[in-house]
C-alpha cells in the first residue's frame, strides 16, 4: 500500500520518516522544502501501526487549513499513490478516516481551543503550522498524549527565535524526547529553478530569511525597510484599469481610505487618499457622515492626469473595510457603497504582501497620499512584542498604512502574478 521507494522523496525526507519515533517529532524550515510530505507520511505510518487504544488527532489553525494542508495532499494520488484511496473525508466534517481509523480534526485559532482537548486520551497527534497554535493548546495536547508510546508529529515555518516553540522545545531537544529536522528549499529536489525563482520573488526581508532561508530570525526596526521615497513616490499616474478601496475606520483616531489601482503598466498604485483626523479638526463624525464623505469623494475624484473634460468619479470593484467596524459597514451598505467586504486583517501576512510589492517596485504611491507618506517610513515593529516572540507593529500612526494593507492583501489573488512578470514600461515620475 505504501512503498516509499516509489515516491519522489529526498534522502533527508526518508531519513526523517524513518527516525520519527520520539515523543515529539518536528519538521521546520522554509516553504515548499518537503517537510509537510515527509511529516504526513511519518504520521500515516504511525496510524497504520498504532494500537486500538487512544484517539488520533489532527490539529491546525482551522478546519479549513487542516483540509487544505493535510487531507487534500493525502488524497492526491500523484503524491501518495494508492494510499490516497484510503483517506476519506467529507468537507466540513470534524472527523476523517485514515486507513480505517477515525481521526478527529481540531481547529485551534485561539486559547479557547484548549478546552476541546479536556478529557480526551490520545495516542497520536499531528499539528499543522505549530507556531500558529496557542501555547496552552500545545501544552494541553502533549498532556493528553498519555498512551504508552504516544507520539506527536508537527510541522512549522520558522518564526521569531524567541517564539515559545523555539525556546521551549526545539532549543531543548537534548533535554526532551524530541527530534527535529530543519528543511531548506534545496532539500526538495522536485522543484524547478523557475518555481524557486518565482517563490523567492514573493518574499523579502524578514520573510525571505524565514520562508526561503528557513531561519528563525527576529523582527526589528522598520517594517517596510525597502521603502525609498525617491523610488516609490510618483507625481503622475498611468491609466488605471482596475481599482479597489481600503478603509481603516476611526472615530477618535484618524479615519483613512486608500484608493488602490492597477495601472496599465502592470504596477499597483496607491492613487488617492481620504482622511479625517478628529483630533486635528476638533470635530468627530458619525458613521453616516463618514459614509457620505467617502462616497462623495469617490464621486468627485478625478484622475490627476486625465484630460480636463474627462468625467469625474471612480467606482471601486470592492471596498474592503476594517472588519471590526461593523456599524460603519452597515451604514455603507445602506448608502449603496460598491462591493462591500470585510478586509482580510491578517496583519503579518498583509505586511508581507505590501513588503513584497514594494521590494519588487510593483507598488508605488502618488504624492497626494500625504497621510500614507507620513506613516510608511516610521511604521515599525513593536520591540516589546518581539521580546515575547511575537511579530506586531507599533499601534501608532498606522491608519493609512492599515487601509493600504487591507486593499493590498485582500486582493492578493488578483495581483500575485505581477511579482513574476515584467512591467510594461518604467513607472511615471
Amino acid at each position: 500500500m505504501l512503498d516509499l521507494d516509489r515516491l519522489p522523496l529526498s534522502r533527508k525526507q526518508l531519513r526523517s520518516i524513518g527516525r520519527a519515533t520520539a515523543r515529539i517529532n518536528l519538521w521546520h524550515g522554509s516553504v515548499r522544502s518537503g517537510k509537510t510530505i515527509a511529516s504526513l507520511l511519518a504520521f500515516v505510518i504511525a496510524v497504520a501501526t498504532a494500537g486500538p487504544s487512544g484517539l488520533i488527532v489532527i490539529a491546525g489553525r482551522s478546519l479549513q487549513t487542516i483540509e487544505r494542508n493535510c487531507l487534500e495532499p493525502l488524497q492526491d494520488p500523484a503524491l501518495f499513490g494508492p494510499l490516497a484511496r484510503h483517506i476519506q473525508h467529507t468537507r466540513g466534517a470534524t472527523t476523517a478516516t485514515i486507513l480505517g481509523r477515525t481521526v478527529h480534526l481540531i481547529g485551534a485559532a485561539d486559547a479557547r481551543a484548549e478546552g476541546r482537548l479536556r478529557g480526551l486520551t490520545a495516542q497520536l497527534a499531528y499539528v499543522d503550522e505549530a507556531t500558529l497554535m496557542p501555547e496552552g493548546f500545545w501544552v494541553q495536547l502533549l498532556a493528553r498524549l498519555s498512551v504508552p508510546g504516544a507520539r506527536l508529529f508537527a510541522t512549522t515555518n520558522p518564526d521569531s527565535p524567541r517564539h515559545w516553540l523555539k525556546t521551549g522545545y526545539i532549543d531543548r531537544a537534548a533535554e526532551l524526547n524530541l527530534r527535529a529536522w530543519h528543511f531548506r528549499l534545496a532539500d526538495n529536489p522536485s522543484l524547478s529553478p523557475e518555481y524557486v525563482a518565482d517563490l523567492s520573488a514573493e518574499y523579502v526581508g524578514l520573510w525571505r530569511r524565514r520562508m526561503i532561508d528557513g531561519a528563525w530570525c527576529v523582527a526589528e526596526g522598520a517594517i517596510y525597510d525597502q521603502w525609498d521615497e525617491a523610488e516609490h513616490v510618483v507625481d503622475t499616474l498611468p491609466e488605471l484599469r482596475r481599482t479597489w478601496l481600503g478603509i481603516d475606520y476611526g472615530t477618535t483616531n484618524p479615519f483613512a481610505a486608500i484608493l488602490l489601482g492597477e495601472g496599465v503598466d502592470g504596477r499597483l498604485y496607491a492613487a488617492a487618499e481620504w482622511r479625517h483626523d478628529s483630533k486635528a479638526s476638533h470635530r468627530q463624525m458619525t458613521d453616516a457622515q463618514y459614509s457620505a464623505a467617502v462616497l462623495r469623494w469617490l464621486t468627485e475624484w478625478r484622475h490627476p492626469d486625465a484630460a480636463a473634460d474627462s468625467p469625474a468619479g471612480v467606482t471601486p470593484e470592492w471596498t474592503f473595510i476594517d472588519p471590526s467596524a461593523a456599524s460603519f459597514i452597515t451604514q455603507m451598505w445602506q448608502d449603496g457603497a460598491p462591493g462591500l467586504a470585510r478586509a482580510n486583517n491578517s496583519v503579518v501576512d498583509g505586511i508581507r504582501s505590501v513588503s513584497s510589492l514594494l521590494a519588487a517596485r510593483r507598488l508605488l504611491v502618488h504624492r497626494s497620499c500625504t497621510g500614507l507618506l507620513e506613516e510608511l517610513p516610521g511604521y515599525s515593529w513593536d520591540p516589546t512584542a518581539t521580546a515575547r516572540g511575537e511579530d506586531k507593529p507599533i499601534k501608532l500612526a498606522d491608519h493609512s498604512a492599515d487601509a493600504l494593507r487591507y486593499a493590498v492583501h485582500s486582493t492578493a489573488h488578483e495581483w500575485r502574478h505581477l511579482l513574476t512578470s515584467r512591467p510594461h514600461e518604467d513607472p511615471p515620475t
